[in-house]
């Protein structure tokens, strides 16, 4: 029997390695979004609790919704999913997560299929992988329950799917984008402006490659039917309740006369410099969302985004310039339209509201083409070293090798280390309300539990989500004459904050109770009676 090739044995040897590589990139971004699910961030936020009622609220009904109007309005696939694993997993904080997680790791592996396809090279498709699976922006998000880490995993897989069709002209690539991206308007609402990326993407198409219309039409049907497909319980919703389309939108506007005080153009353009000053100058001042001050790129993959944002920019413009001048069609200009057009459509969220900007969790659908930009700056590189000696491409690919290695340390380190254990984090999470439930955890089914808090119905959430079901009331201070105990000698008082005047009537109604302030770690501090 002859020996295969040794062309053929090197590029199987070649395709294992990739293999290795990817696996281990996803097992640590993996590692990095389920470490410590408990403790980091500190608490759960409100918002992220809301969304665990829904879903317990859904499986005890069974009234799975396609949208949920509490909490201003929300798409309702994520909770729904939550359900899912509340159903099968019981229910915990990391199950509340779960469907974050396992978004959040699929895209890394989306990043990868893309990039690889939209430049036919593993070595970028590995870089893009690795640098958003250690991206902070990328783990933060992927830790915390919302529906907005949905928009990264649907528009990477839409154009992978989408690139992948047209190169091979296959209608099942056709079908599988168009289904995803119809899954997109259920899940958050910064996606409703994606079809814009669409339609510039079209006329890229139209302009790069002959006859497309002619050669693609019924291509273009299929993605258009199987996106129509998926979305279509979404738009008869919204169809059925207009008022769920509008959500919260108009009262954040930038183009709202109560946001912008009568200056809209002046308000969006301010705007505009603040999405972009967050990727290298000044990041969303939300500790929820970021790292105050600090820019929400690290240092050598905001240098690395800047320059391969710029160098796709001029590379389109070249392809354009080319196509009219000289009427010369070259597909790469494609590959360049998606990623310019995507960065600045989904910035549009962000840029086009008045409220707390910078702001990146509304600028979550641009993530994946900051990442491909950096990675197309290393990539640069590499194939630069590619016509030198095999020295000087062993320094560079060190170098490239040990600036990927120090990207991923320093966001692990400042996620988990430093980010993780500051006191403005436990705040900006409510942790005080999360070591109340996991307190009353431990205790006794049958005991009462009476919380007094002025907190709103939203704030109430985590507790309510982690002690579910448990024997405890919510009594707000000025209905404090509600606190009945079956037994007098079974029950516990919870003060979510220090209210003297409550915390004087109940000492003096059960003076048998002893007080006490529970101080945790990192700005948690609530009071009991017990």
């Amino acid at each position: 029997m002859k020996n295969p090739p040794v062309s053929a044995t090197k590029e199987k040897n070649k395709k294992k390695l990739t293999y290795i590589l990817l696996f281990l990139i996803l097992s640590l971004g993996l590692f990095l979004r389920t470490y410590h699910i408990d403790t980091a961030p500190p608490g759960i936020y409100p918002d992220e609790a809301v969304n665990g009622q829904d879903a317990i609220r859904a499986l005890e009904t069974g009234e799975f919704q396609w949208f949920y109007p509490a909490n201003q309005g929300r798409e309702g696939l994520f909770m729904n999913l939550i359900a899912f694993c509340f159903k099968f997993f019981g229910i915990s904080i990391l199950t509340l997560k779960l469907p974050a997680i396992i978004f959040g790791t699929l895209t890394i592996l989306g990043t990868y299929l893309l990039t690889k396809e939209l430049f036919q090279k593993e070595r970028i498709g590995l870089i893009a992988a690795f640098l958003y699976a250690t991206s902070f922006w990328a783990i933060n998000f992927s830790r915390i329950s919302f529906r907005a880490n949905m928009l990264p995993f649907v528009l990477v897989f839409t154009f992978y799917f989408l690139f992948k069709a047209v190169r091979t002209k296959k209608y099942a690539y056709f079908a599988a984008s168009g289904l995803v991206f119809g899954i997109g308007v259920h899940t958050y609402i910064a996606f409703r402006i994606a079809p814009l990326i669409l339609i510039a993407l079209l006329f890229s198409l139209i302009l790069s490659q002959k006859k497309f219309l002619r050669e693609y039409w019924k291509h273009i049907a299929v993605f258009t039917a199987s996106m129509f497909l998926a979305a279509s319980p979404m738009l008869y919703t919204f169809y059925a309740h207009p008022e769920f389309f509008e959500s919260r939108s108009d009262s954040i506007s930038a183009l709202s006369p109560a946001m912008n005080h009568g200056h809209p153009l002046l308000t969006v353009f301010e705007g505009f410099g603040l999405s972009l000053a967050k990727f290298n100058f000044w990041g969303d001042q939300n500790w929820r969302h970021n790292y105050p001050p600090y820019p929400v790129l690290d240092p050598l993959v905001g240098i690395a985004f800047l320059f391969g944002m710029v160098y796709s920019a001029s590379t389109l413009l070249h392809f354009l310039i080319r196509r009219i001048k000289h009427r010369r069609r070259d597909l790469r200009m494609n590959i360049h339209s998606l990623l310019i057009v995507w960065f600045f459509i989904m910035l549009a969220p962000e840029f086009m509201t008045a409220e707390g900007l910078p702001h990146a969790l509304r600028s979550i659908g641009s993530l994946p083409p900051v990442i491909i930009f950096a990675a197309i700056t290393f990539e640069y590189f590499l194939e630069k070293a590619q016509k030198n000696s095999k020295f000087y491409k062993k320094i560079v690919a060190s170098i490239v090798i040990l600036m990927l290695a120090s990207i991923g340390f320093f966001n692990s380190v400042k996620y988990h280390y430093f980010w993780a254990n500051k006191e403005k984090v436990g705040l900006s999470f409510n942790k005080n309300l999360t070591d109340i439930a996991k307190y009353i955890k431990t205790l006794p089914p049958q005991e009462e539990k009476f919380v007094i808090t002025s907190y709103n119905t939203l704030e109430k959430a985590p507790i309510e989500v982690l002690i579910h079901p448990n024997n405890t009331s919510f009594i707000f201070p000025d209905r404090l004459s509600e606190i009945n105990p079956q037994n007098s000698r079974d029950f516990m008082i919870f003060f979510t904050e220090y209210n003297q005047d409550a915390i004087r009537e109940m000492r003096q109604k059960f003076p048998d109770l002893a007080f006490a302030e529970i101080d945790n770690s990192l700005g948690s501090v609530y009071y009991i009676l017990k």
